[in-house]
């Protein structure tokens, strides 16, 4: 399946270690010819980090996707009947919006861009980053394994010696995981041993 064409939401939220690991992904959508929607938390926006001052993720996504970004309920909410996506993903996804997602709270911009695709029966996509996925979280990860729609970048243990309970997505298979996502199908193995490719 080709992704030319598609229209496609990108949330990010505050998992800033990931960025590195998101940027190229998202500038291989635009490349494959998809229209890419950005769309950012108030944390991606306003926080700085050693992994990059405030503002510079969202400049540089800007940039390759030629679009601004989405940084309100407000803006996200027409994502739902007015501007459809034909699939929406949220990479890297922070516990705390796992945790939230999976309990119908809608707080930010991400997590409205993602319930008004759930509520068009259009795919979402999920790319974990959490240090308690094995912990408490583990429960809302397995709750939205179980929804209709909802699929997983796969996932595995990042630091299984020092960090135990962190599981993140190995973002470079996104682009497969979209075209089964499309096809109904949630690409598989989903859970891997993804120290063996770097944390």
């Amino acid at each position: 399946m080709s992704l030319k064409g598609k229209r496609i939401g990108f949330g990010i939220t505050g998992s800033h270690c990931t960025y590195e690991e998101i940027f190229p992904q998202i500038k291989k959508l635009v490349e494959l010819g998809a229209e890419v929607v950005p769309v950012v938390t108030a944390t991606v926006k306003g926080t700085g980090t050693r992994f990059g001052e405030a503002g510079v993720w969202v400049k540089k996504i800007e940039e390759v996707t030629g679009k601004q970004v989405i940084d309100s309920i407000v803006d996200a909410e027409p994502l739902g009947p007015k501007a459809p996506l034909d699939c929406m993903i949220i990479a890297p996804i922070t516990g705390n919006s796992i945790s939230k997602f999976a309990n119908a709270m809608t707080d930010s911009p991400v997590l409205m861009a993602a319930k008004a695709t759930l509520r068009n029966l259009k795919p979402v996509i999920l790319g974990i980053s959490t240090n308690d996925a094995l912990g408490l979280n583990g429960m809302n990860i397995m709750r939205l394994m179980a929804v209709k729609n909802i699929f997983f970048i796969p996932f595995g243990q990042d630091d299984p010696e020092k960090k135990p309970n962190s599981m993140v997505a190995k973002m470079d298979s996104l682009p497969e995981t979209i075209e089964a996502a499309l096809a109904g199908k949630q690409l598989q193995p989903v859970l891997i041993e993804r120290f063996r490719y770097g944390s």
